[in-house]
Formats: structure tokens, C-alpha cells, sequence
């Protein structure tokens, strides 16, 4: 089955406040990856980095989880997304080092980003 969920990110008003809660309920481990002005945290639920923590860009939004889906291209899956219905919360961004994604809302108002990892 192609397209699966890769990543998870959690976009929150309080990245330490968020952080403490998912040790204590899940006991996941933490470890700080922010490479800009903000902070980001990587998130370990046993085994691997599997999601993040960041500071919710879109400031006055609720904290929210966003789930990430594999894709070949993020640009042209965007552009489909919107040919499609979905509206373009964050159009396809590099994140050097590490990859290329962007944010969607589907036509139901679902939130959903799109996410390829650099190769190597």
C-alpha cells in the first residue's frame, strides 16, 4: 500500500507543557532538535523518533496532532490536494537536513501534512 503514515507532529501553545504530560502518560523520551528561533523536540516512543513537538506557528490556534503521509513529491501532492478540494494551510516548505512537507485541510476540514524525507 503505498502512501503511509510516517510522522506525527504535535503543534501546541506550550512545547514543555506538552512534553511533561506524553512522559508521564506514555513514558516517551524527548530530545531537543530545534535548529531555528523555535523550539522543536523530538519524540522517541520506544525505539525510534516517530513525531515531534513544535510551537503551533499559526499563532491564537488550539494545540492540535498532525499526522504525516509518505509522498513522492510534496508540490505536486499539494497542488493535487487543492485540484481536489483541500485547502493549503502551508504550501510544500524544505526543512534542511531532514526533508520537505506541507499542512492540508481535506475538504471535511481535516487537518493532514504531506512528507518526504531527504534521501540520502
Amino acid at each position: 500500500m503505498g502512501n503511509p503514515f510516517v510522522e506525527f507532529e504535535l503543534n501546541t501553545t506550550d512545547v514543555e507543557a506538552g512534553q511533561a504530560f506524553y512522559s508521564r502518560l506514555f513514558d516517551w523520551r524527548f530530545e531537543n532538535d530545534s535548529t531555528g528561533s523555535e523550539p522543536y523536540v523530538d519524540v522517541d516512543t520506544g525505539g525510534e523518533v516517530a513525531g515531534g513537538i513544535v510551537k503551533n506557528p499559526v499563532a491564537g490556534d488550539p494545540s492540535a496532532w498532525i499526522p504525516y503521509v509518505a509522498v513522492d513529491d510534496v508540490a505536486e501532492a499539494t497542488q493535487k490536494a487543492r485540484s481536489l478540494g483541500a485547502t493549503i494551510w502551508k504550501g510544500a516548505t524544505e526543512l534542511p537536513g531532514h526533508g520537505t512537507y506541507s499542512i492540508i485541510a481535506d475538504p471535511t476540514g481535516a487537518v493532514l501534512g504531506l512528507w518526504r524525507t531527504i534521501e540520502d
